[in-house]
């Protein structure tokens, strides 16, 4: 008996799912840079930045440190208070809130704010009353990396009018800060303000008003694909200003990517690779949009260290562009990774740690980056 033949389909083979782009934070990196910005400032306590990574793991890694934090929304307190994080370990440093955030914040506990108008005066008097305020100076910011200055700050004879008028208002008036930018490659960006701060104090014992704390801002570098300062060195001149103060006072400091960038780093995806004419193109799961935003406000200044996990040594320049159809999703240029680089290889992406993940946003369908504690 002849027996039927019968055709058996074969599965086809079962293709890994690749979890997306990965940003992994190493815990230890973040103590080991809030450590060493303390021998770099001694006598300076440190607020961190919140905004910079607000991943639970990262705030409380620094919370468990001993760190301070800055805060720029009510939103942040509310996430910080989950932390553990008590309201005296905050400064609401965003100079211009809408007037819900000061109540909650104030009904939070936090009681320190700064503020650069007579509005905003006005509004903490009514929404927080009775709260420290402390007045924004202007500052340049022409030397940092990433354009940050412009939008906030008074000078000092308006700096000396806000904290008179937050007196007559039944507010204390607290302190001055300033911030020179964000990854400022020149540490004498803190001596102008520094000394601007000086005469400010003199003015205001003037009419009776002594002043309890200077804040220095942030700014502060973290090392990317070029050399930057260290911090001693911002160290030195924020110590010489501080004592040409007329009078002892706290000094505080803000710093964000100082403390975290280092200790972060991506993982991608390569998910095809071009040539094209204007030279060879790998595409990846990560761009722009996705945790990468500060290349564009740095108008591509900002360089990431970068390598891959193939290693050859036989190297080639590419351009690294994200998955989305947009053509400002071009993260950089010109970079050498193995020469046969191709899909399914892995990029690793360092110093990631500060303004990524917090930018990513799902613009084109595609999921942000996942965050991981190390």
């Amino acid at each position: 008996m002849r027996q039927s033949s019968a055709i058996v389909a074969t599965p086809a083979p079962t293709r890994a799912v690749h979890p997306g782009p990965v940003l992994e934070m190493r815990a230890s990196r973040i103590v080991a840079a809030l450590d060493g910005f303390r021998t770099a400032f001694p006598g300076i306590r440190a607020f961190y930045a919140t905004k910079c990574n607000t991943h639970p793991g990262v705030l409380s890694t620094l919370h468990n440190a001993g760190s301070g934090f800055e805060v720029a929304s009510v939103q942040e307190v509310d996430l910080l208070r989950e932390t553990g994080v008590q309201p005296h370990d905050m400064l609401f440093s965003n100079p211009v809130r809408a007037r819900e955030q000061t109540a909650r914040a104030a009904e939070a506990g936090v009681y320190r704010f700064s503020v650069d108008s007579y509005e905003e005066v006005r509004r903490v008097a009514e929404e927080a009353p009775g709260s420290c305020v402390y007045a924004r100076l202007i500052t340049a910011g022409d030397d940092s990396v990433v354009p940050s200055e412009g939008k906030f700050g008074v000078d000092a004879a308006g700096a000396v009018s806000l904290l008179v008028q937050a007196r007559e208002l039944g507010l204390t008036p607290y302190g001055v800060t300033f911030h020179m930018g964000s990854q400022s490659l020149h540490p004498a960006a803190l001596d102008r303000p520094l000394r601007e701060v000086a005469a400010i104090m003199e003015r205001l014992s003037q009419v009776g008003i002594k002043l309890q704390m200077v804040d220095i801002g942030g700014g502060f570098p973290a090392r990317y694909d070029e050399p930057v300062p260290a911090l001693e060195l911002f160290g030195r001149v924020a110590a010489a200003g501080i004592a040409r103060l007329p009078y002892p006072v706290e000094v505080f400091a803000e710093p964000g990517r100082a403390l975290v960038a280092e200790a972060g780093t991506f993982r991608c995806r390569v998910i095809g690779v071009a040539e094209r004419p204007s030279g060879w193109w790998a595409h990846t799961d990560l761009g722009v949009f996705h945790g990468l935003m500060e290349v564009l406000e740095s108008g591509g200044n900002l360089h990431y260290p970068i390598h891959d996990t193939r290693g050859l040594r036989l190297r080639r320049c590419f351009h690294l562009t994200g998955p989305t159809c947009d053509s400002q999703d071009t993260w950089a240029r010109n970079v050498l990774l193995s020469a046969d680089l191709r899909e399914g290889d892995e990029l690793l992406v360092s110093s990631a740690g500060a303004y990524t993940s917090v930018y990513a946003s799902r613009f084109n369908g595609f999921a942000p980056p996942r965050v991981v504690m190390i």
